[in-house]
């Protein structure tokens, strides 16, 4: 691995780490890992310490975290992973109460969309929201231009929704279709490329490779892409920057979202914050900003019910995470005391 692969922060913190090797996560399906260090390439698993201390399934490895790892014959044993400057996260698919981390250590996030009957504002918000909570910069890829013929129209929503965030198209089937993106890729950076299955992130991405290495899918009959990628994996580009694909997400749940959501609904925090009360439910106080601007046509109740929707997600996550917490209290501490008796009333 090349010296610009592990920045000199994480170079300083795994000097405190003796007989282990600092390593960088580039692959992750289904349990299995692979990390890239000074020994190259391989396969890796976490070690048993590391499984009893980890609290939640984001504490585990995630692909574009830098871990110490030491050799155990050929395998790599992930031993300890080293603070995160950023990280995607967000409520796992289903019913499962739990966070999972689609990314760690990005310094760009690519929000893609695609411009044809797969294109959404509202999920584009979900999308800002927790892009803006990761700490990773966002910039909006609209691709398949070729597929639009509103494409003023549909710039036009976007940038109602991304105040702030650089808006690029694409179109990768064009000779020079991706090179819009290229200005966020130098040398030392990671980037990576999230959205819906069949968006056109592989696409892009095997173009900036310079090859066909990842599998991509036609339309369906419907007009929307098929998905192609399967699990979460970093690629270094010839520049020295690193890329990560991830799969298509049928969900985009809010994980503790308290942050992103207050950034990517800025313009509905601003009229908030100019209501007569402070504690205004936006209901029928007098004095409220924001049912004024509703009124007015300022504010579309299309995106106030967006907001309104994803901080009640939110807060119903934090209230059961904290409802499962005190279970997992509660358990734990009955299972310590039925030890305690175990052993003639001493707790170990």
């Amino acid at each position: 691995m090349s010296d610009i692969f592990f920045p000199q922060r994480y170079k300083e913190l795994a000097a405190e780490y003796d007989g282990m090797t600092l390593c960088r996560v580039v692959l992750q399906e289904k349990g299995m890992y692979r990390v890239a260090g000074e020994f190259g390439e391989r396969r890796a698993s976490v070690s048993g310490k590391l499984r009893y201390s980890a609290v939640t399934p984001s504490d585990y490895p995630a692909v574009g975290d830098y871990v110490m790892a030491s050799d155990d014959g050929g395998m790599a044993v992930i031993r300890h992973v080293l603070p995160r400057k950023s990280v995607f996260i967000r409520k796992a698919a289903g019913r499962v109460m739990v966070g999972q981390v689609v990314a760690a250590n990005v310094d760009t996030l690519f929000l893609c969309m695609a411009l044809n009957n797969d294109f959404s504002i509202r999920r584009l918000e979900r999308y800002m929201a927790v892009a803006h909570e990761s700490g990773a910069e966002p910039v909006v890829v609209l691709t398949k231009a070729d597929l639009c013929d509103t494409l003023d129209d549909m710039m036009a929503k976007v940038r109602d929704v991304a105040a702030g965030a650089d808006i690029v198209v694409t179109c990768a089937f064009e000779e020079n279709g991706y090179a819009c993106i290229a200005p966020y890729i130098s040398a030392g950076k990671t980037v990576a490329f999230v959205g819906s299955s069949g968006v056109g992130k592989s696409t892009l991405i095997n173009r900036l490779l310079g090859e066909d290495r990842l599998g991509t899918g036609g339309l369906r009959n419907d007009d929307k892409g098929r998905h192609t990628t399967t699990h979460r994996e970093l690629l270094q580009l010839e520049n020295g920057a690193t890329v990560i694909d991830t799969p298509g997400m049928r969900e985009l749940g809010m994980w503790g979202t308290d942050e992103g959501i207050q950034a990517a609904f800025a313009d509905i925090e601003e009229l908030a914050s100019k209501c007569r009360f402070n504690n205004c439910t936006h209901g029928n106080e007098p004095g409220c900003a924001v049912r004024s601007a509703l009124e007015s046509g300022e504010l579309s109740p299309e995106r106030w019910q967006s907001y309104r929707k994803l901080a009640a997600e939110n807060a119903r996550v934090k209230d059961m995470g904290s409802i499962i917490a005190a279970k997992e209290k509660k358990f734990n501490e009955i299972s310590r005391i039925n030890k305690a008796n175990r052993n003639g009333g001493r707790a170990k």
